[in-house]
């Protein structure tokens, strides 16, 4: 069994990350870190003992971050995606689109998403 965590580099990306280790950890298995963001992860986020391996985009033009993540689980024979979601604006979607979106409905295995805790604005 494999665990693909799609990370990019926010914080939700690193609550994916924390995630995803715990689910690999539970299920007894490998994991394959997908860094969709620009720079490298530091070493001193992925385990380096243990049965984790991390693939980089090669930058802002390598293909499309849903393929990538899509091709990956093909190619590894993954069988859960673990994904970061944030609250978006409906202008914000539409204008951008959303990689979570997409790879929540075009993702061929289940998908856990983490979600961030709402920062309450009368407790910072």
């Amino acid at each position: 069994m494999t665990v693909l965590v799609a990370v990019t580099d926010s914080p939700e990306g690193q609550a994916a990350l924390a995630a995803g280790l715990a689910e690999a950890r539970q299920l007894d298995a490998d994991v394959v870190v997908m860094n969709l963001g620009l720079e490298p992860l530091g070493a001193d986020l992925v385990p380096s003992e243990g049965r984790a391996t991390v693939v980089n985009r090669a930058g802002r033009g390598d293909r499309d971050p849903v393929h990538a993540v899509l091709d990956e689980i093909g190619d590894r024979g993954v069988s859960r995606l673990v994904i970061g979601l944030k609250r978006r604006t409906a202008v914000g979607k539409a204008l951008l689109g959303s990689v979570s979106q997409r790879l929540l409905l075009e993702s061929p295995v289940p998908v856990l998403a983490v979600k961030m805790r709402e920062q309450d604005p009368l407790r910072g």
